[in-house]
């Protein structure tokens, strides 16, 4: 019976070290989630989304911009409360319900108001933006808030804004493109004190195209100090020059996954696939042959 018990006990360690040791595949999702395939990006061998294209009002709302011919921008919270409607939480929410490979939920945004809100009011958790991040957190499920910062640099404020947002329960990530000296201050500093599994900054989505088609991923995580995941841009009409057809990613993410072993890998955008009518299984094939 004791053998029994230790047995099951050194499995479910085996288990839960497996769990958390498995790879990022991941996906921004730049078309309105309301009109994109649920059903492929669910089951075509991703485990982390992230919804680009969310944004913080002057007085600390947040809206959900579109993207997307005929949608229209949401404002999905307002004065402590989720007020974005009940079709648009269920669409997010069923992300991670029912058949499903995906695990984690992220948010994308960029610093506009960041630094004047932390100034004043603060982060406070009576504040109009933070209770407005507790209320959206809720309603959609989210684990995380994903800061696309491409202008505005200004550490301080950031890791005061990531830091509240640990208190709301979100991790918070970053996908760079350039200015390494600043995303290392903030992943210093947000992290200070703290170790993994408990980190506040726990993933990098390193822009490997367009403005950051020159980035080596062995590179950025030396300088950062952890792992990164790669981000390549598929096959696309906005950027013909910046496309990645499926075998390209296929060649791009091995000789970087074999030139320092990386957290994973991912895609900009779901938005090209569907309009460029492309394969999400076949690009999700590609991540979970390489990064199981």
């Amino acid at each position: 019976m004791r053998f029994h018990t230790l047995a099951k006990v050194l499995l479910f360690e085996l288990f839960i070290q497996h769990a958390f040791a498995a790879s990022i595949r991941s996906i921004y999702l730049f078309k309105d989630v309301m009109v994109s395939n649920t059903t492929a990006l669910k089951t075509s061998g991703f485990n982390s989304l992230i919804m680009f294209g969310v944004g913080i009002l002057d007085n600390g709302d947040i809206m959900y911009y579109s993207n997307t011919p005929g949608s229209s921008d949401v404002l999905v919270a307002s004065n402590g409360t989720y007020v974005g409607g009940d079709a648009l939480a269920n669409k997010v929410r069923s992300f991670k319900t029912g058949t499903t490979g995906i695990n984690r939920l992220e948010i994308s945004m960029n610093s506009q108001h960041v630094r004047e809100l932390m100034a004043s009011p603060g982060p406070g958790a009576s504040t109009r933006v933070y209770r407005n991040f507790q209320a959206l957190k809720t309603a959609w499920t989210l684990d995380a808030v994903n800061n696309d910062d491409e202008s505005i640099y200004d550490v301080s404020s950031t890791v005061t804004f990531a830091k509240m947002l640990g208190q709301v329960g979100y991790k918070y990530t970053i996908a760079p493109y350039t200015n390494s000296g600043f995303w290392s201050s903030v992943v210093k500093q947000a992290n200070n004190g703290l170790k993994e599994p408990n980190l506040l900054v726990d993933r990098v989505y390193l822009q490997c195209y367009d403005g950051g088609a020159g980035n080596n991923p062995a590179g950025w995580q030396s300088t950062l100090g952890m792992k990164v995941v790669p981000l390549v841009w598929v096959t696309n009409d906005s950027k013909p020059s910046q496309g990645t057809t499926v075998a390209q990613a296929r060649t791009k993410f091995s000789g970087w996954n074999q030139g320092a072993a990386l957290a994973g890998g991912g895609y900009w955008n779901d938005y090209d696939i569907e309009k460029m009518k492309l394969s999400y299984t076949d690009y999700g094939n590609v991540l979970t042959s390489i990064f199981p």
